[in-house]
């Protein structure tokens, strides 16, 4: 399954709308919702969607509750809506 970039920034977007204001979804729940049964192809795909909209000042890219810099993040994270805290 191959989707776009911009198929996979409106997917965070829906997602994130969906949601309560203070809650985060993880890149696995962007790639299921494209690709239900093949997804995990998708999760870096997902990760650089999530950088350009963190780029953009629309999402925050979070570890373990903390804003990390979404070019540098290794490992399990989170998306969320950009605070402006």
């Amino acid at each position: 399954m191959t989707a776009s970039g911009s198929e996979l920034e409106e997917r965070i977007r829906a997602l994130l709308d969906a949601r309560s204001a203070n809650s985060s979804i993880c890149p696995s729940d962007v790639a299921r919702a494209v690709a239900p049964d093949d997804w995990r192809p998708l999760m870096e795909p997902v990760r650089e969607a999530a950088r350009r909209l963190a780029d953009a000042g629309e999402v925050e890219v979070t570890q373990k509750g903390a804003v990390v810099d979404p070019g540098s993040a290794r490992g399990p994270i989170r998306i969320r809506r950009a605070r402006a805290d």
